[in-house]
């Protein structure tokens, strides 16, 4: 057992999801107390880690069903869960919207999160039939998690002021997770 075996489940590749698990947990915990800049970079963090499991996987061998359905978990937690937490809270900061409406914003990003938990789980079950072609079907959640960023920006920079818009917005990015939109692989 070690870390290049790929039947230890602590292995290089699962140890770099666990990272990112890590940082996506950590970064919730800082949204929650306010503190978006550090919570950001955890976010960027989760991200390179996310890129660079599937590097160590490949290049040793590494890929296991257990890394696959790892790696989904890591995703949903720091794409999907962790960025909504952030525009959320970023949005609910802003003092502009009401109880009601803060309830209405607050529904839209738990569509937000089932939306993205049930792309990835119709990935894997594509990957386990190996019906996987040369692009997504549907954006895949780390671009969602992007498009989320790109509205706390919008938001958070007074482009788009109005928190009713960026809701719009994000029940938007949640249809196109489980779009037929083919988004090809990079």
């Amino acid at each position: 057992m070690g870390l290049f075996d790929k039947n230890d489940r602590f292995n290089a590749a699962n140890i770099i999801s666990f990272g990112n698990i890590a940082s996506g947990v950590m970064a919730i915990y800082f949204i929650v107390e306010g503190n978006f800049f550090v919570a950001i970079i955890l976010a960027w963090i989760a991200g390179g880690l996310d890129i660079a499991d599937g590097k160590v996987a490949r290049k040793y061998h590494l890929s296991t069903e257990f890394g696959v359905q790892l790696d989904s978990f890591a995703d949903f937690l720091s794409f999907v869960v962790m960025p909504s937490f952030l525009l959320f809270y970023a949005l609910r900061g802003s003092g502009d919207m009401s109880l009601v409406g803060e309830a209405i914003v607050g529904a839209i990003f738990i569509f937000y999160i089932i939306s993205g938990l049930r792309r990835l789980i119709e990935f894997n079950l594509k990957v386990d039939a190996g019906e996987v072609a040369k692009y997504f079907e549907g954006v895949p959640t780390p671009l969602g998690a992007i498009l989320l960023w790109i509205l706390y920006l919008l938001f958070s920079y007074s482009i788009v002021p109005n928190p009713y818009i960026i809701a719009v917005l994000v029940v938007a990015i949640a249809w196109a997770l489980n779009s037929k939109l083919k988004i090809p692989h990079p």
